[in-house]
């Protein structure tokens, strides 16, 4: 996608991630009279969306959905661990992975480079207690007593969990789940659907086993997930910027995106909040919690602006990277904050 951007040739549509857009917007098509459409026809588009979609008043890209993350957990093993209700903060959620690994049935959430689940939770742990990478002003402000918080949290999580969480990509946590060997991660509904079309009975006893929950509430009081957002985006170089408008107004109509939707078994939280009635949301009470990710998240350059730094930073992991060492105890939580800080402004002061 940069080097469609650089060069003025190449693909005329791409879908991508997060904030690839921002990094180039003054290549981008202008999508504002499609997202002003599929606005008014469906409800109006979520806060976080539209943070992704727009660069300043217009819209360089028109958010697809996010291939949504929830808390991926065991029935019998939260209820065994003394829990009748999956807990909604981060007291509770601590204590619940502290009775998992007493009872021999771990927790286990990725601290490797993993660009989904790993950027996903940890985020999720900086915003919960108040940390961000920086400010509204994008002042790196990361090295603080809200992230030096979040740090210790993490640690005493960390001590819970199923070793080998350090090396982790986003592909681990899938296969122990589905080994039998974790009670509790962070995932797509992916874990679940293919266990419970699995071809093997102990995948489909673990999937009927199974069951979803968002991210639970920190100290902040709101909640603070991070969602791998998908956004369409068209080049200026592009020959058709009629087509590509219509293509992605032609999938985004609610008879195709809910087809679409079906299709997947809820794999994409929508963007808008006409898809929710969507009949695949309600088909099984699992499937619910994957609707509504997007209502519940935070765009990855929180609290400043999308662009160049805030996607080199994400793509550097150094919030990841600052969780692993401080939960690791290679340094202390202050030097991990510290260290991040300094690599944050790498980006954010050139």
């Amino acid at each position: 996608a940069a080097v469609a951007a650089n060069v003025g040739a190449g693909p005329d549509l791409i879908i991508g991630t997060l904030d690839d857009p921002h990094k180039f917007p003054e290549k981008l098509i202008d999508m504002t009279d499609v997202a002003d459409y599929l606005g008014a026809q469906y409800g109006g588009w979520y806060p976080v969306a539209e943070r992704y979609g727009k660069k300043g008043n217009s819209w360089i890209a028109i958010p697809q959905g996010a291939t949504g993350g929830c808390l991926n957990y065991r029935i019998s093993h939260v209820k065994a661990a003394g829990f009748d209700e999956f807990p909604k903060d981060t007291a509770g959620f601590l204590k619940l992975c502290q009775a998992l690994k007493k009872n021999n049935t771990p927790a286990g959430f990725a601290l490797g480079h993993a660009t989904g689940d790993a950027n996903g939770w940890c985020q999720w742990a900086l915003w919960a207690f108040g940390g961000k990478v920086v400010s509204d002003k994008n002042e790196v402000v990361i090295d603080s007593p809200e992230t030096i918080a979040a740090l210790e949290y993490v640690k005493q999580l960390y001590e819970t969990f199923i070793p080998g969480v350090l090396s982790w990509n986003d592909s681990n946590n899938n296969k122990a789940f589905l080994n039998g060997e974790l009670s509790l991660t962070l995932n797509g509904i992916s874990i679940w659907t293919v266990g419970k079309n699995s071809t093997d009975p102990k995948q489909q006893e673990i999937a009927k086993d199974m069951n979803h929950a968002p991210m639970p509430i920190g100290p902040v009081g709101v909640s603070t997930e991070q969602q791998n957002v998908l956004v369409y985006y068209g080049y200026k170089h592009s020959k058709y910027p009629k087509a590509v408008k219509e293509y992605i107004k032609f999938m985004m109509d609610k008879a195709n995106y809910d087809a679409w939707e079906v299709s997947s078994n809820g794999y994409v939280s929508p963007p808008l909040p006409a898809y929710n009635d969507n009949p695949v949301w309600t088909s099984d009470p699992k499937i619910t919690p994957y609707r509504d990710c997007l209502k519940r998240c935070r765009d990855n350059g929180y609290a400043g602006d999308l662009g160049y730094a805030s996607a080199a930073v994400m793509g550097d992991f150094v919030v990841v990277d600052m969780f692993a060492e401080a939960a690791s105890g290679s340094v202390t939580p202050k030097q991990a904050a510290a260290r991040a800080a300094e690599r944050a402004k790498r980006y954010y002061q050139v």
